[in-house]
Parts: structure tokens; C-alpha cells; sequence
């Protein structure tokens, strides 16, 4: 069969061009990246609220994904697999009307690609940037000095840092631990979130894990941070068998352990509805808590980019509870004004 050549398209007002689409992108399944561009192009408007005004990390795959890809991303900190590579900032070749912002890190100023409209979702699948990434600060909410750069905040309180205006709560499974097991320490922690006056959003994490978030009024990162390690240390005390508050991956063995750490302002999480990069192609979902509860075997939860495009089809946007803006002050915390 003949390549599929080089295509100029129109997603809104903007001209992109658009190249190698036959390309397979998952060989197990034969996944081109004709399909990747298709499925951000039709999720865009559900999954542009969830990313916009946050810096993006891409996970890059140019030659595809590995046959037996297996890794649980953990915001960035594993290395990537063989052949993909994390990408902050913005490449060369980005087109002017793509937004930027430039952050101050402790690996120094780093030009991050802000993603508002579907032409930037589509312009990054042809990247073949299959994994969107992005912290739980907004841009809009912190000051940039005289040279546009927002700096990230250190440990203590700064006025003018981005503040965090989610938590999350990441669940991962340790040694002999599954989805059925993270699916039920979910419903724990969950009921937790609930007795401090947060609403939780479950998401699927495309593999075995299983991310909480909670919609909060702006508090600093620091905060948001703190608030989670001490639920970690909470449940693993409440539920000693089941929980395991210790970072070592020995002590994880038969056990669920609560990442706090991806509230760190440095740090990202899986963006709700961004794809994966395993043997499958799969997607980061937000769920209903019957599915959570529901969960009987290894697959429950994973679903395909044409089955969430259903379920936004029948449900809408599972994650609307992140976007609104009455938000519960973090448990706590201190409230912030912007």
C-alpha cells in the first residue's frame, strides 16, 4: 500500500501540516498516528479546560512504543522508555501562534508550550507527543517578572507564586497489588477526601493505577502538598494491611502507597484524557464511582481512545467536578485571593 503523503489541514483558523500519518505508533495493534491526531482533534473540547493555562511536559514516542511497554509513569521522575523522550520545552519549529510561557526551575528557565485551542492538541500528536503532562498550579495565577518569567515556589510562602487550584492523590499499587486492590484503596481514600468537604474525581491512569483529584480554592502548591502527606500517613495508620506510608519500594510489596508528591509544584500528573504510551493504546479516563466500585479484573479500566469518545459522547466530562468555580478551601490551608 502507498505512504500516505504529507497533508495540509484546517483545525479552526489554523493551517498545519500534517506528515507520516500512516505511521504505526502502537505495532501490537497497528495504531497509526492518523488515528492519534483523529482522537485529540474530536476530544479537544472536553479535554482543553483540563490543560489549559497549566505548563505542558510532553512524553514523546517518534518511532512508536515498545511491543511489551509496561512502566507506571510517575509525573516525569523514571527515566522514559527506550526510543521516547520527555520534552519541556517548547520545540524548535513551533509555530507563532502557539502560546509559551517561561518558567524558572532549578534546571533553570524552561519555555513550556501552553496548550488553548484543538490546533495545538493536533499539532503536538503529530509529534507524536503521545502523553500530555501538567502540574496542578495555573499560570494566570502567578506574576511573571520583567522578563515574562513565572518563577516556581521554594518552601517558603512568596507573593506572586502560581498556586495550585487541584490535589491529587496518586495510588500506587506496590509489589502483588492490582487494579481490583488500587480500585478499592480508591474507595477509602475517596470517602476520606469526602469528610473534609472535598468532591474526588477518579481517573483511570491507562494502566493499573488510579489518580484522585479534588477541586480546592488557591492555596500554595506547598500546602497542597503537605495536606496529601499527611492523608498518606493517615490512611497507612488507619489501614495498616492495606497502606504503607514509606517510600521504599521494598516496604510497598502487598501494600498502597499514596504519592504526595505530585503536588509538588516542579512535578506533573497525566492530563484526564491524554493517551498512553503502553504495548495498547490507551487513555488516561476519568471514571464513575460505580466503575471504581465495580472493578473485578485487570482490564475493567482500561479503555481505548474510541471508547472514551463514547462515554464523553453519553456521559460528557466525567472530570466537570475540577472545573467549576465554587471550590472547597483546601483542609488546613490557607485561602488565597487572586
Amino acid at each position: 500500500m502507498a505512504a500516505v503523503a504529507d497533508v495540509l489541514t484546517r483545525v479552526d483558523d489554523r493551517v498545519l501540516n500534517l506528515t507520516n500519518l500512516d505511521k504505526v505508533l502502537y505495532p501490537a495493534t497497528g495504531y497509526t498516528k492518523a488515528e492519534v491526531i483523529a482522537y485529540y482533534a474530536q476530544i479537544a473540547p472536553v479535554m482543553l479546560p483540563h490543560v489549559a493555562d497549566r505548563a505542558m511536559t510532553r512524553l514523546r514516542y517518534p518511532d512508536g512504543v515498545g511491543r511489551s511497554e509496561a512502566r507506571e509513569d510517575r509525573g516525569g521522575t523514571t527515566p522514559p522508555p527506550v526510543g521516547a523522550f520527555y520534552e519541556k520545552n517548547a520545540p524548535v519549529g513551533t509555530p507563532g501562534w502557539v502560546p509559551r510561557q517561561r518558567v524558572g526551575t532549578s534546571d533553570g528557565v524552561i519555555d513550556y508550550v501552553v496548550v488553548e485551542e484543538p490546533a495545538t492538541l493536533v499539532w503536538l500528536a503529530n509529534l507524536a507527543a503521545l502523553e500530555l503532562h501538567v502540574p496542578q498550579w495555573r499560570i494566570s495565577s502567578g506574576n511573571v517578572d520583567a522578563e515574562g518569567v513565572l518563577d516556581l515556589p521554594g518552601d517558603e510562602p512568596r507573593d506572586g507564586e502560581p498556586l495550585a487550584d487541584r490535589v491529587v492523590v496518586d495510588l500506587d499499587p506496590g509489589a502483588g497489588m492490582g487494579i481490583v486492590e488500587t480500585a478499592r484503596a480508591a474507595l477509602l481514600v475517596a470517602a476520606r477526601l469526602a469528610e473534609d468537604g472535598l468532591v474526588p474525581v477518579p481517573q483511570s491512569s491507562g494502566s493499573k493505577g488510579i489518580q484522585l483529584y479534588a477541586a480546592v480554592a488557591p492555596c500554595r502548591c506547598r500546602e497542597a502538598w503537605a495536606y496529601v502527606k499527611r492523608l498518606n500517613v493517615e490512611m497507612a495508620r488507619a489501614h495498616p494491611d492495606f497502606f504503607v506510608s514509606t517510600m521504599s519500594v521494598e516496604q510497598r510489596a502487598g501494600r498502597i502507597y499514596l504519592d504526595y508528591n505530585q503536588d509538588l509544584a516542579a512535578r506533573n500528573t497525566i492530563a484526564p484524557y491524554s493517551m498512553r504510551g503502553r504495548e495498547r493504546p490507551t487513555v488516561a479516563t476519568p471514571l464513575t464511582w460505580d466503575e471504581v466500585g465495580a472493578v473485578t479484573g485487570p482490564d475493567d479500566l482500561r479503555f481505548s481512545p474510541e471508547t472514551v469518545l463514547a462515554r464523553v459522547e453519553e456521559h460528557g466530562d466525567l472530570a466537570a467536578d475540577l472545573l467549576g468555580p465554587d471550590r472547597p478551601p483546601l483542609p488546613g490551608g490557607t485561602i488565597l485571593l487572586q
